[in-house]
């Protein structure tokens, strides 16, 4: 056979594809079986263990500190189980029979078998981000709207809380020609790319760095390269501490581009840069990484948390009525001395992007 050049090409590209695509499938299907199981074993615990009265309201804070791995915290642990709670019979064919005295080998098996049932297309079609979105849904006929919806429009997890928020469920209920809107939200709908790059929960369960997990393009990541340099080059008591800072809001995590501390300030510095122009947006959110300092990370001898926004362009009306109301201004008079002046962080930027 003569095959090709073009195609040898897209051959191969066919089989790296596809290969991915089945390989992504398998590692979402292994972390939302561990989920649901850890929730079912917790569950069982809790309501026939013999030791359950000696941990009580303290079993998951025990159980993630003797753990002490990613993705096992006590919220996790509490979300797994909320994940059992809700979907409890997910697996249909495995009676509660079948969990006792097996070995966890065993269960894994017998749910793997199970996943090649076409009935279980809501497991192979959505990942555990998915299921954590769609377990803070009390009612039942709304989340399997959901359910139906992301797996028919092959949704992002940001496009599944999207639709959420924007209240789909009750407009489609309101909506006299439902089929229409389904084919209206769905054209412009966002949808999953199987990338493992993309799920916090997966970089967890493979024990993978998630560092740059956040990080929206190349240049922005080669632009926090040079800041961070830049900053630490000032001296100036600059100490680096993090880079994408990963803090619990809730149930969400956030990350922090860059975190500082200042020795002769004494207090944090945080660093947002936004590849973008300024919006109330931006303000709002490094507002609440401070906040989430002030309150959670500051120690009683430190100064209040300060925040740098970098932007690429700014507004100033927009600026000046974004940020007057902000309980902590991002950038305080005092400190300004220690502090690189925006004249310098601009000149830093431009010959960083003049350079490339």
């Amino acid at each position: 056979m003569n095959m090709k050049y073009t195609e040898l090409l897209h051959t191969i590209q066919a089989i790296h594809t596809k290969t991915q695509n089945a390989v992504v499938s398998a590692i979402n299907q292994g972390l939302t079986i561990r989920n649901w199981l850890v929730g079912y074993y917790i569950v069982e615990f809790e309501q026939k263990g013999t030791e359950r009265a000696k941990y009580g309201d303290n079993l998951l804070a025990t159980l993630a500190k003797e753990i002490n791995l990613k993705g096992f915290s006590a919220s996790d642990l509490s979300r797994y189980r909320q994940f059992y709670v809700t979907y409890p019979d997910i697996f249909a064919s495995l009676s509660q029979e079948s969990f006792k005295n097996t070995s966890a080998a065993s269960i894994l098996a017998s749910v793997s078998q199970e996943l090649a049932s076409p009935e279980q297309s809501i497991l192979t079609k959505l990942s555990f981000s998915h299921f954590r979105e769609l377990i803070k849904i009390d009612d039942a006929l709304k989340r399997r709207f959901y359910e139906s919806e992301s797996i028919k429009g092959t949704w992002s997890v940001r496009e599944l809380k999207r639709q959420i928020n924007s209240l789909y469920y009750e407009r489609s209920a309101m909506s006299k020609d439902k089929i229409q809107l389904s084919s209206l939200e769905n054209r412009n709908a966002e949808t999953h790319q199987n990338s493992i790059l993309k799920d916090l929960y997966i970089f967890e369960f493979l024990g993978l760095p998630h560092k740059e997990l956040v990080t929206e393009s190349e240049l922005e990541r080669a632009l926090l390269d040079n800041i961070q340099s830049f900053i630490l080059e000032l001296g100036n008591g600059f100490c680096f501490e993090a880079r994408q800072k990963r803090i619990l809001i809730g149930d969400e995590y956030f990350f922090v581009d860059l975190v500082f501390y200042h020795r002769i300030l004494k207090c944090h510095i945080l660093i947002e840069l936004k590849v973008d122009a300024f919006n109330h947006q931006n303000a709002g959110q490094l507002n609440t990484y401070i906040e989430y300092y002030n309150e959670n990370v500051k120690q009683l001898d430190d100064n209040p948390t300060i925040g740098l926004l970098l932007v690429t362009n700014k507004n100033e009306p927009l600026v000046k009525y974004a940020t007057a109301s902000l309980s902590h201004k991002l950038f305080v008079k005092k400190y300004l001395v220690a502090l690189p002046t925006e004249d310098e962080l601009k000149m830093e930027i431009r010959k960083y992007l003049n350079e490339q």
